[in-house]
């Protein structure tokens, strides 16, 4: 892509355009170091259209596995693409990264079937992995990520891999609040559906503080589209727990942290520095 920035680009973009954005430049070159193997594999972990993961396996050792969730609001109209470019960057940077694919509210997902792929795609993908095991998800995915930390605690979704570790992207990390302030015009209640008290105990990542490992939750203060405060809330409630929780404060809005040009995404890329 010539002319302007991508971080120029997504700004202009806003919501309803940047999944396009990103494919359309996830071949730029964004400081990476190494080279890739292969293409990356398709895996499939169910009948769905929608339940995939494209596996990118670096050259020479693997650092650990980066499981990428991309954002969207849970929305059908937004998918894995938002993912590639992460999930590109990061296998040159010497990760496996597995980019996920999951069912979505207008597309058979929401709460719990959304929860459900999110696990199955890690026990796809992270059964026999070696070292770190990092979830890092974006606005939805964020939450998503941070989700994955605790699952093992609830029956439903009780045998499966751990992780290592969470990194959460302008993450929704409060869903009360999420409901309340109508993010996303709705969002989470149409991805919670009818919540009661039992759903958001086994949905929300606030409820569930103090995950059993480390959270990075890397969030803009200018972002406009999640709130700063769903990350303030969490890392205070995750401390005040107990939990190993940090805050990263960034600029650059909503998407910055998901442009691989970014000094958001420089900032992601040193927390992960740090683990592997």
């Amino acid at each position: 892509m010539t002319g302007p920035s991508r971080r120029a680009v997504l700004a202009a973009a806003g919501v309803v355009g940047v999944s396009a954005v990103l494919a359309g430049c996830a071949d730029e070159p964004s400081g990476r170091v190494g080279g890739v193997a292969t293409e990356p594999e398709r895996i499939t972990y169910g009948d769905d259209p929608s339940q995939w993961v494209d596996l990118h396996v670096p050259e020479g050792a693997s650092r650990g596995l980066v499981i990428v969730l991309h954002g969207g609001f849970w929305k059908a109209q937004y998918g894995a693409d938002y993912g590639a470019p992460l999930a590109e960057d990061l296998v040159a940077r010497g990760w496996t990264a597995a980019n996920v694919e999951y069912r979505r509210v207008g597309n058979g997902g929401g709460f719990p079937a959304t929860l459900d792929d999110v696990h199955a795609a890690i026990g796809a993908v992270a059964a026999d992995a070696t070292g770190p095991v990092v979830t890092l998800g974006h606005s939805a995915g964020g939450h998503l990520a941070t989700w994955a930390g605790a699952r093992l605690r609830l029956d439903r979704w009780a045998d499966g891999p751990a992780l290592t570790h969470v990194v959460s992207q302008a993450g929704v990390l409060d869903l009360r609040a999420a409901v309340a302030d109508d993010l996303g015009d709705g969002a989470a209640l149409a991805f919670l559906g009818d919540p009661d008290a039992a759903t958001y105990d086994q949905a929300d990542p606030l409820t569930q503080v103090p995950l059993d490992v480390p959270v990075r939750v890397v969030h803009a203060r200018d972002d406009d589209t999640v709130p700063f405060s769903q990350a303030e809330t969490y890392v205070d409630a995750a401390t005040a727990a107990g939990a190993e929780a940090t805050l990263v404060e960034v600029t650059g809005g909503h998407f910055d942290v998901i442009d691989t040009d970014s000094d958001a995404w420089a900032a992601c890329v040193e927390v992960l520095d740090s683990i592997g």
